[in-house]
């Protein structure tokens, strides 16, 4: 089972995908995550590659505006606009692969103060280095990056990394956009 760790949502639970193809990042690696990104009152969010949403959602828990949540799997999504309504949290769902999702919030003229970037595991090293070219333009600056990859393959978005933790299998990596 899937809950908010802390702020106005906390201990909510949250509806998670069946199966396997969503891996939502573990309450450790969330708790230690926020820890490290302190404040987050008035900041608006992009989860990429959004899964249960459970970032995303984190974040609008600890203060943050709002938030779009990406994610092309359909129950997936589904997932994350039902979690939206039960917590009746200010955020939006594009059920769309990432690119048409930040080519439709450049045209929106949408900007972002932080960014999760948690794609599969599996896609990391290849979907990485499109994303920091395509991604720029939607980012506030001192926006801040945090990728999510498995230790072993590194997303590698060709960013600055200002932080590095390791959990396990899992890394996150912390990108300052100037």
């Amino acid at each position: 089972m899937l809950k908010l760790i802390a702020g106005q949502y906390g201990g909510r639970k949250l509806v998670t995908p069946k199966g396997t193809d969503t891996r939502p990042t573990s309450a450790r690696v969330r708790e230690s995550l926020f820890s490290m990104l302190g404040e987050l009152n008035g900041i608006s969010v992009l989860d990429l590659f959004a899964g249960s949403g459970a970032l995303g959602l984190e974040a609008l828990s600890r203060g943050a505006d709002r938030a779009v949540f990406v994610e092309r799997d359909r129950a997936a999504a589904e997932c994350v606009r039902q979690n939206i309504d039960t917590l009746a949290a200010e955020a939006r769902v594009l059920e769309l692969d990432w690119k048409r999702a930040v080519s439709q919030l450049v045209s929106e003229g949408q900007v972002f103060g932080l960014v999760f970037l948690d794609p599969p595991y599996g896609d990391a090293s290849l979907i990485g280095p499109q994303i920091a070219e395509l991604i720029t333009p939607i980012l506030e600056p001192d926006a801040r990056l945090v990728s999510e990859s498995d230790a072993r393959d590194p997303i590698g978005i060709g960013l600055p990394v200002t932080r590095e933790r390791r959990y396990g299998d899992t890394l996150l990596q912390f990108h300052e956009f100037e």
